[in-house]
């Protein structure tokens, strides 16, 4: 297979079709994470309505800021490898800091983004486009309230992006080759790698994921937001809408490394 420093557009491709398909499971997770209500009897009904029910608020901004900051985290963390493998630093260091880096850019960079489009999940909020939410929290919190939550945000997504990388890694080294005239052997073999690196880094990033959003909710601080989710619900906070993150960020991790292998593998198959 070609070094990974050509297929920009694999992981583009890939991450885009992961944004698509993940929305509604995304939409889900916000809104359970954030404490949001929404109608329903009981929880299989309510996780039904936070997926399928409109309005659909921010889909397009949510897929094209997903699809950019997932493909900038896996392209640059193997093509950051390679180099890092060149300069000769330990293997460690080559696997964990790329994806630490790109993570911390990519949550830097997209945080406005994130906190309008979780913002505008709240069914009750009157505000219904991400540009609308930009310029209300502007208004009231001034720039460096478009960044708050910035630290529980990138606490949240580096370690996640760091185990999947890592995981994908080593299943990509500890599992048997696969038959390369096999179609099915590689496409299994790219599956369990996806799966478990998916599954990986979305089991790690629930308490943070909820810490984030009720920052975005309570406009709080970090200290003062953990401090108050532990004197409320105690470490019963740390699952709250486990189940609905576990598909939004796990998928969305799975289908990407599983359709960036699929693609590369297209690409060069006559080569």
């Amino acid at each position: 297979m070609a070094p990974s420093k050509d297929d920009p557009e694999c992981h583009f491709v890939a991450s885009f079709a992961a944004a698509i398909i993940n929305f509604p499971l995304w939409r889900a997770a916000a809104i359970g994470q954030s404490g949001f209500k929404i109608e329903g009897s009981n929880v299989l009904q309510r996780y039904y309505n936070a997926v399928m029910q409109p309005p659909h608020r921010g889909l397009s901004a949510t897929i094209l800021g997903m699809t950019w900051a997932r493909a900038f985290i896996f392209f640059g963390s193997d093509v950051g490898r390679k180099i890092l493998k060149e300069l000769g630093l330990p293997i460690g260091w080559c696997i964990a800091l790329p994806p630490a880096l790109c993570g911390t850019f990519v949550q830097i960079a997209n945080m406005p983004l994130v906190r309008a489009t979780i913002t505008i999940q709240n069914p009750s909020c009157e505000l219904t486009t991400v540009r609308s939410a930009l310029i209300d929290i502007h208004k009231k919190k001034g720039i460096s309230g478009l960044w708050h939550g910035t630290s529980a945000g990138i606490l949240k997504t580096v370690p996640k992006y760091v185990t999947a990388v890592a995981v994908r890694d080593w299943f990509e080294d500890k599992l048997p080759p696969a038959d390369q005239s096999s179609s099915y052997e590689l496409t299994k073999r790219s599956a369990i790698k996806s799966v478990a690196a998916g599954l990986a880094g979305a089991a790690l990033t629930n308490p943070l994921d909820v810490i984030r959003n009720e920052m975005f909710k309570t406009e709080l601080g970090l200290t003062k937001t953990v401090k108050n989710l532990w004197e409320n619900e105690g470490a019963a906070f740390m699952i709250r809408g486990i189940m609905p993150n576990l598909t939004a960020v796990g998928v969305p991790l799975a289908i990407t490394i599983f359709l960036t292998d699929v693609l590369k593998r297209l690409k060069y198959k006559d080569q």
